[in-house]
């Protein structure tokens, strides 16, 4: 497929679409914010990989070599973006009774998997945040003299040092102020801590000396050290979710500044990234998606419950990254039901071999995707294109095939490596086998034919009490879900 469009995307920064412009001929370079591996990440933390996958899949699709950093933050995160109260890594640990180092290896692995199950490709490089404290406390040392002061609980960013502070979040909200704690010796409300020390009488499992003493790097130093160390300043696009554009990207961006000796944000590269890019949120109306609710909605809890991880992805592509994107199990339904669609349309082209992907009657639906994914990343219209090429008719079987496995690159849904087998509903407590219900539904089919619908009847009371949902005439040929 050729692609004459230029790519545009929404910067929050300056809150316009602007055409990319790498910052180094033929690369794009990119930083996500990662995961703090406290506990599992709910379907709300993944959106934001899954746009970021989208991001780099379209940069690839582009041509550019792309360098996709990713980190985990695997110390020092406290509550909500605050300077005062509890370390949500510490917590867990005690909590678990486990080492701090055990709770951040065991969570970072399940959001690795989450990741794979997701069908998001790997970023270049995973940085890891403990690894980089050295780092850390060099850059903060070169900043301190300028634009930091020391109080007992730890060296503080003076945020009116900085031209612009907060221009990404357009305004100090009442939502943002809410989220900063009052610390005592902070000359701005907005000041926020490079460097936080362990009280005294304490010790941390996670703590290192320093030059303010013994203590722990803040949250928003960690992103600033890694993304300048591993991508170089000014770098191309950094993502996360919309709830980092009001506190931890400006304090980032504020760093970044005082470390390149930087002006103001009239010019975007002197926050650090030349585009700041954030999804916004998966909203869920029961209050399942916090982590504080117990069992919260977690990719793995979707699997339990028979769903493929790919359905979800699907909904998420269903809906624009700056859009809401609301939950619901009907939802997810839906997003299973048209991902079983495209696979079993794809599934026609299995034993055909790619060819040229040109075809006149193509040439309309590859235009419409292009377009869409050029234009801030349309997956709503570039899905509906690439249904459009899986339902042409009287097209060379090898042009479509090239056509479809190109798009699906881009979108990342695993067309050709997915089966409908795959994607059946099978709940993890279900307690009847696949076999046992292709026998009890062959034996009703049968009944039916010979018009005993007392038997037919029968078998599918029986299903019913087993949580199998006979569905008659189901036009996928779907004939059973467990419920």
């Amino acid at each position: 497929m050729t692609d004459a469009h230029a790519l545009t995307l929404f910067n929050s920064l300056t809150r316009q679409l602007e055409p990319f412009q790498p910052v180094h001929e033929g690369e794009a370079r990119v930083y996500s914010c990662g995961p703090t591996v406290y506990n599992y990440p709910h379907i709300g933390n993944m959106r934001a990989y899954v746009f970021a996958d989208i991001l780099g899949r379209t940069l690839s699709h582009k041509g550019y070599r792309l360098t996709h950093v990713i980190n985990i933050t695997d110390v020092g995160h406290l509550t909500d973006d605050a300077d005062a109260g509890e370390d949500k890594m510490e917590k867990m640990a005690a909590e678990k009774a486990q080492s701090i180092w055990d709770i951040a290896r065991h969570y970072t692995e399940a959001y690795w998997a989450d990741i794979a199950a997701l069908n998001i490709r790997q970023p270049a490089q995973w940085s890891v945040a403990t690894e980089y404290v050295p780092q850390m406390i060099e850059f903060a040392k070169q900043i301190a003299d300028k634009h930091c002061y020391e109080i007992d609980s730890g060296l503080y960013f003076d945020v009116s040092t900085v031209a612009d502070y907060g221009r990404l979040a357009r305004a100090v909200t009442e939502e943002g102020e809410g989220r900063i704690e009052a610390v005592d010796g902070k000359r701005n409300a907005a000041d926020f801590a490079i460097w936080r020390k362990t009280p005294a009488g304490e010790k941390r499992q996670m703590e290192w000396d320093s030059p303010w003493g013994p203590g722990a790097p803040g949250w928003h130093l960690e992103c600033s050290v890694m993304s300048g160390k591993l991508l170089g300043f000014p770098f191309d696009i950094h993502t996360g979710g919309i709830d980092h554009r009001e506190i931890h990207h400006p304090n980032e961006i504020a760093q970044n500044q005082a470390f390149c000796c930087t002006n103001g944000l009239d010019i975007p590269a002197n926050s650090g990234a030349r585009v700041w890019m954030h999804n916004n949120f998966l909203v869920e109306r029961s209050g399942k998606m916090s982590k504080s609710s117990g069992e919260f909605l977690r990719l793995q809890l979707l699997i339990d419950r028979g769903y493929h991880p790919l359905a979800y992805r699907m909904m998420c592509l269903q809906a624009h990254y700056r859009s809401e994107l609301e939950f619901s199990w009907d939802g997810l339904g839906a997003a299973l039901t048209r991902l079983k669609r495209m696979i079993m349309a794809a599934e026609r082209l299995a034993d055909v071999e790619a060819g040229a992907p040109s075809h006149p009657k193509l040439a309309a639906m590859i235009e419409t995707f292009e377009k869409a994914m050029s234009e801030d990343l349309n997956t709503p219209v570039a899905l509906t294109a690439l249904e459009d090429v899986l339902a042409a008719k009287k097209v060379d079987p090898a042009a479509k095939r090239a056509v479809v496995e190109a798009m699906d690159a881009v979108l990342g849904l695993g067309l050709f490596g997915t089966s409908r087998a795959d994607l059946r509903l099978r709940p993890k407590n279900a307690v009847i086998s696949e076999a046992e219900i292709e026998a009890a539904l062959a034996a009703r089919k049968k009944a039916r034919a010979a018009k005993d619908f007392a038997a037919s009847d029968t078998l599918r009371d029986e299903l019913a009490a087993k949580g199998v949902e006979a569905m008659d005439g189901d036009p996928l040929g779907w004939e059973w879900k467990l419920g």
